[in-house]
């Protein structure tokens, strides 16, 4: 007679126990590394102290992992936290916004070209490798559509991950240095004090905007779904509450921490080529969105302060937090941080398919 395995054992059950012990030294990592940030008076200190404590220990070889439901759960968040900066006063200097989406265009060609040269030149990359590569934003997009480009799926990966983290610390140590910046224990936006209603209708809009949003293929949908129906119910009035600050520092902290372990298994010694160069370029992407940015406020009225954070090469989530947390116009970033991706993620790879069609001709 066949023996029947334990309804709590076999090999799913030791998958799950080994993923969650995972999940709980990387949130352990974070939320300590976040706690040390705070109590230094370090900038955006629970993602930053999460992502430092996360990449030391995943570059060590300890074993970490962040869920991506868990972590896509955590970015829904964000993005009912950002919906909630869209108000009716907001929209009284729309028009002045297509100086900001103009300058998304003619940064993110610049930063992407500069980087395919440094990439093809410095890299010795393949075509594909570097082109995808160089793109300033669409991590997950970009790794996906390389791959099946025949570029290095690992190498743009890292790219993708290093640029992040470099432009993140960058950005908030510029900030917290220059702009007089001082972090909160909690941050939280200025806004009403949460109902139950209120929060129901906030979960409401994670719950239904990101599976909406991905139904739909619309680029980074975990946040931008429940941005829209966010910013929907604020615009109505309807409701004029955020997240509580306790929940926005563990999205913090799970982000960071998100980040941090896309570094498992990659050893420096063997990566740290790809990762040095990925930095110079990051380093180089900072300085460029900066040009743009505070040249556009010359000649402008707008905020150079908040269109840097909008130019930013760094991630939607990251770019969208430092604004929420140096008290910069969210909404305003955000918004250009979407139209980033969705140029990137349409025009990307038509560019790149139309210069393979180009090359072939000519050969």
């Amino acid at each position: 007679m066949r023996e029947r395995a334990p309804f709590f054992g076999g090999p799913a059950a030791a998958r799950l126990r080994v993923a969650s012990q995972r999940f709980a030294l990387s949130l352990g990592l974070g939320a300590g590394g976040g706690a040390v940030f705070f109590a230094l008076a370090l900038p955006l200190p629970w993602m930053l102290g999460a992502m430092t404590a996360a990449t030391a220990a995943a570059l060590a070889g300890a074993p970490l992992a962040v869920p991506p439901q868990v972590r896509n759960a955590m970015i829904a968040i964000l993005g009912v936290l950002l919906g909630s900066q869209f108000t009716l006063d907001l929209f009284a200097r729309i028009a002045d916004w297509y100086v900001g989406l103009s300058g998304v265009v003619i940064a993110t060609a610049a930063m992407a070209g500069m980087a395919y040269v440094v990439f093809r030149r410095l890299g010795g990359y393949d075509r594909a490798t570097a082109y995808f590569a160089s793109m300033p934003g669409g991590l997950s997009e970009m790794m996906v559509l390389g791959e099946s480009m025949g570029g290095d799926g690992r190498t743009i990966s890292l790219t993708h991950g290093t640029r992040i983290l470099v432009a993140v610390f960058l950005i908030a140590f510029y900030y917290r240095i220059f702009e007089g910046y001082e972090p909160l224990a909690l941050p939280v936006p200025a806004g009403g004090e949460a109902t139950w209603l209120d929060l129901v209708a906030l979960a409401a809009c994670a719950l239904a905007g990101y599976p909406a949003a991905k139904a739909l293929r619309v680029p980074a949908a975990q946040l931008v779904g429940p941005l829209v129906l966010s910013a929907a119910l604020h615009l109505s009035g309807l409701v004029s509450a955020h997240p509580p600050g306790e929940l926005i520092a563990a999205a913090q902290v799970v982000l960071g921490a998100a980040i941090g372990a896309r570094f498992v298994g990659m050893a420096f010694r063997e990566l740290g080529r790809v990762m040095l160069l990925a930095a110079l370029v990051a380093v180089a992407m900072v300085l460029v969105a900066a040009g743009a940015a505070y040249g556009l406020a010359g000649a402008t009225d707008l905020s150079g302060s908040a269109l840097f954070l909008a130019l930013a090469p760094g991630g939607l989530a990251e770019m969208s937090l430092i604004a929420l947390s140096f008290g910069s116009a969210a909404a305003f970033v955000s918004t250009h941080h979407v139209a980033r991706i969705m140029l990137i993620v349409v025009a990307g790879p038509l560019v790149f398919r139309l210069a393979q069609a180009r090359r072939r001709s000519l050969s």
